[in-house]
């Protein structure tokens, strides 16, 4: 077959994928083509939380994240107004530890410009009346989270791309990927792409398709859960996400007055291809224990559906996002930990500018916390350890 020639190939059209396609094109670095064998956000896009906060544990994070808010806020105004809101985040214990942990971590976010705050019992009740308060010992706010859609952002994202001229090949199963003479070559059906510069943006399936061409990366794809929820009195939509860290579920409002809920999240790999894509009974009997004891206002809320999909971790924590090792021209963006929304944005534009400038020093140094090419040599073996965590480096997870 006749091959096709694109300046850049991005592997994945998750909101990651078509994020860094926009962000390319913006940047004038094209053509460009977009490969998935779904549609676009039909991963893990589509099945994720949509929680944004930056309540997070190192600046890169929150200087990444609060870009990727931003920029979600601005492409909403424009074309989704329902795609993305702030509503604030609020997170609390009952735990000693924990509290202990909650006041050293909001000491450090604010160090990080974070607009953290504490909040007693009659504050959280005030701003979450659904929730059960006594014996609480700790809770931070942050008023500047938000809450998006994932799949409309991916979808702004994509048409942007689109209309800049980049061509988004979907609904084909992969014939192949390698690395030819020329560059890296996709073969779709009857279509055959080749570019000197490949981008492997495809999730928890960016482990296998990674070690396909010979440079694997340290992944671990893990299963994770979540429902919808319709409480009897409809919530509304201006109650903030909550995260009760000592049964660790989280809440956030939904459209037409229902409520998401999560996590389901379980530490394991498994293989992305072969995964139950509903939502466990032990996994639901946890949501109705957690509301009846934590959320009694929601207690006799009705399931309207509840999921899994697949997420990937890495050893520290950290996505992985830059050069692949040893490997010319390609790279990667994934290993998000369960935060690849809130970090897609601004992850993508910054390998946008790697690629752009031809891996400049200045555009690397952005990258540097999450360069892959921090990890050398066969890949560990590692269970994954993601989350919402607190700390800051690999103190124990609450």
């Amino acid at each position: 077959m006749a091959a096709e020639h694109v300046e850049v190939l991005v592997l994945g059209a998750g909101i990651a994928g078509c994020a860094l396609a926009h962000h390319l094109c913006e940047r004038g670095v094209g053509p460009v083509a977009v490969f998935d064998p779904e549609t676009p956000g039909a991963g893990a896009t589509g099945r994720a939380a949509g929680i944004v906060t930056e309540q997070l544990w190192d600046p890169w994070d929150v200087e990444v994240t609060r870009y990727s808010k931003t920029e979600y806020a601005r492409l909403a105004a424009r074309w989704n107004p329902a795609a993305y809101r702030a509503n604030g985040f609020a997170r609390w214990t009952r735990d000693p530890a924990a509290a202990r942990v909650l006041t050293d971590t909001a000491d450090r976010l604010r160090a990080w410009g974070v607009p953290v705050a504490p909040l007693d019992a009659e504050e959280l009740a005030h701003k979450v009346p659904w929730g059960r308060y006594d014996g609480l010992l700790g809770a931070n706010w942050c008023p500047n989270d938000g809450v998006v859609a994932p799949s409309a952002i991916g979808e702004i994202y994509a048409e942007s791309a689109r209309v800049a001229g980049a061509e988004f090949l979907l609904g084909r199963p992969l014939g192949s990927f390698a690395r030819t003479e020329t560059g890296w070559a996709l073969e779709s059906g009857a279509r055959r792409v080749i570019a000197p510069t490949a981008v492997v943006a495809a999730g928890a399936w960016s482990k296998r398709l990674l070690a396909s061409v010979g440079h694997p990366v340290p992944l671990a794809p893990y299963r994770t859960q979540a429902a919808i929820l319709r409480p009897s009195s409809p919530s509304g939509g201006d109650f903030p996400s909550v995260h009760d860290l000592d049964v660790d579920v989280y809440v956030r409002p939904e459209e037409a007055g229902r409520i998401l809920a999560g996590d389901g999240t379980q530490l394991v790999e498994v293989d992305p291809t072969r995964f139950p894509t509903g939502g466990d009974d032990a996994f639901v009997e946890h949501l109705a224990a957690t509301f009846a004891d934590r959320f009694p206002g929601w207690a006799d809320a009705e399931l309207v559906r509840a999921w899994a999909g697949v997420c990937g971790s890495t050893p520290d924590r950290h996505p992985l996002v830059g050069p692949v090792p040893e490997a010319t021209g390609l790279y990667t963006i994934t290993g998000f930990n369960g935060f690849g929304v809130m970090r897609a944005g601004g992850a993508a534009e910054r390998l946008a500018a790697a690629i752009a400038s031809n891996q400049g020093t200045a555009e690397m140094e952005r990258l540097r916390p999450v360069d892959p090419r921090r990890f050398r040599g066969p890949p560990p073996t590692f269970a994954p350890r993601p989350g919402f965590t607190l700390e800051g480096g690999d103190a124990p997870r609450f």
